[in-house]
């Protein structure tokens, strides 16, 4: 449609030009003596158009001649790129099909074909890495480092990878802190950092890089719950010997990380190994007001000294809500024989046998019993913790 106007509209020129020369009488004279050139308007000005054309085309054709090398340039450089990006995209293929030789391969040629030679350089690094091939890994992360600043943060994050892949984690952590040192701490970063601390043993580390990545929700609560509960027993077990840290470490945690029972359950047992008997108790005591895990309950009984007859007077108040438990009652046996208290620790511990036949039930009666010079009975409770075993 547009065309058709175009056509149209350039139609009524013509016919209108046509009109308007017919009717004009005009001309022009040149006179250079002794010659006189005499043209009529009409003439005139269509050869000064047609000069002009003829002007404006030889004009065009010198600069198109002029910058004839220039766009031979501009195209062999299209052409070029074009390959290189080709190339590129083939070893991205590759390398995501598993064949990590082809990949090396095109990203080689991509690299030599003026690609994005870093990229280039850092994908094929990751295809040798794949293939086990230390030397041409190292060779080709050295290529990617020349490639000025642009790339840094994706070298880094590429050896970062790599480096955590060989189990050089030595390295990995150089790296971590060169990207420290970087201002770069994204979050792909930080969840390999967790790999790394992991490995090293530096669980205060893994400790605060994961309040880190929980506070922006970037990691799974089970993932992170089991990391924590990991970094909290290995704490533990490094202070196990020293009471005084083990006290200081769990004052110091967040009141969110204290409901773990397999922390709680080493802390104490860590405190008691330390002589820290009080400390424990305090510990048992506050958690299994707040929730019952019989785990701790056996602990509550090994506490060596103390006010003995305070914790079976807490026994027995936690026994009243709980009658049946085994764990309990045998418990109670222990402090009551702690206590001197032989009738009643008699009464618990085969109130516990009653419930729940146990060998560490029997065991202990047959030691109080042999206490007490009862040895027919001791034996036959001894016989029944080995048969129980």
């Amino acid at each position: 449609m547009r065309a058709l106007l175009w056509l149209l509209a350039l139609c009524s020129a013509a016919v209108g030009l046509a009109i308007a020369a017919r009717h004009d009488a005009g001309y022009v004279l040149f006179v250079a003596a002794p010659y006189r050139i005499e043209l009529s308007l009409n003439l005139f000005v269509v050869l000064v158009l047609a000069a002009f054309a003829l002007g404006y085309l030889a004009l065009r054709l010198l600069l198109n001649m002029i910058a004839l090398p220039r766009r031979v340039r501009e195209y062999r450089t299209r052409r070029e790129e074009a390959l290189a990006a080709r190339r590129f995209e083939e070893a991205l293929r590759r390398f995501f099909e598993g064949r990590y030789g082809h990949a090396l391969k095109e990203a080689a040629a991509a690299f030599d074909a003026a690609a994005p030679r870093p990229l280039a350089a850092l994908l094929a690094a990751r295809a040798a890495s794949a293939m086990h091939d230390d030397a041409r890994e190292r060779e080709w992360m050295s290529r990617a480092g020349a490639g000025g600043p642009e790339p840094q943060l994706a070298l880094l994050m590429t050896e970062l990878e790599l480096d955590i892949e060989a189990r050089r984690f030595d390295a990995a952590a150089r790296v971590l802190e060169r990207l420290a040192e970087s201002g770069q701490k994204h979050v792909a970063a930080q969840r390999l950092a967790l790999r790394v601390h992991a490995a090293l043993g530096r669980w205060q580390d893994l400790l605060r890089t994961l309040r880190a990545l929980e506070k922006h929700r970037a990691i799974a609560p089970e993932h992170a719950s089991a990391l924590r509960q990991r970094a909290h027993l290995e704490t533990i077990r490094a202070l196990r010997s020293d009471a005084g840290a083990l006290a200081a470490y769990w004052s110091a945690l967040p009141r969110a990380e204290r409901d773990d029972a397999r922390v709680v359950a080493a802390l104490a047992r860590a405190l008691l190994g330390a002589g820290e008997c009080a400390e424990a108790q305090r510990i048992i005591e506050s958690r299994l007001d707040d929730v019952w895990e019989e785990e701790l309950v056996p602990m509550y009984a090994e506490c060596a000294g103390g006010d003995a007859l305070a914790r079976i007077t807490r026994a027995e108040r936690w026994l009243r809500d709980r009658p049946h438990d085994a764990a309990l009652l045998l418990a109670l046996g222990r402090l009551c024989e702690q206590h001197r208290l032989w009738g009643k620790a008699e009464s618990y511990l085969e109130a516990s046998l009653a419930v729940r036949s146990a060998p560490e039930a029997h065991l202990a009666l047959a030691r109080l019993l042999d206490s007490l010079d009862r040895r027919e009975e001791a034996d036959r409770h001894f016989r029944a913790a080995a048969l129980a075993r």
